[in-house]
């Protein structure tokens, strides 16, 4: 058996700089800059991570594949409020993300919205009513209903 944790998301990245400066500009603090380019960011449950794509195919015994428009994987973030949502995505869009999917109320009660990062890491900004974070800002999911 593998415990159900997910502790750390690392994203491969062809321009490690450049992704830095932009999650810098999101308002992100990265906690570990190693030489190597490896970055790691804390985020309130499990940790984010860049470090260059070579070195992670290497690293996982992989040839880094050529970049496709969707890797069929997205990444989210959940928030506190549905004004929450508007308001990331603005920051996205000041920061310099393509947006995918502008902020809009979803039939299954929340909102949402989309954006890609400048290597086309797509995001999902989500609000879930019932929700709530623990004290290190870990989503709990609401009870089922």
């Amino acid at each position: 058996m593998i415990t159900a944790r997910l502790s750390i998301v690392t994203v491969g990245a062809r321009d490690v700089e450049r992704l830095r400066a932009f999650y810098g500009r999101l308002g992100w603090k990265a906690v570990i800059t190693a030489d190597d380019g490896f970055t790691a960011y804390d985020t309130g449950g499990a940790i984010f991570t860049l470090w260059p794509l070579d070195s992670l195919a290497a690293d996982a015994g992989l040839d880094a594949d050529p970049p496709s428009t969707f890797r069929g994987m997205t990444l989210a973030v959940n928030v506190a409020g549905p004004d929450e949502v508007d308001a990331s995505i603005g920051t996205a869009r000041d920061a310099g993300a393509v947006i995918l999917k502008d902020p809009r109320d979803e039939s299954w009660g929340g909102r949402s919205a989309y954006f890609a990062d400048p290597e086309g890491n797509v995001w999902e900004v989500a609000w879930m009513p019932g929700s709530s974070f623990d004290d290190r800002g870990g989503l709990i999911l609401p009870p089922p209903s």
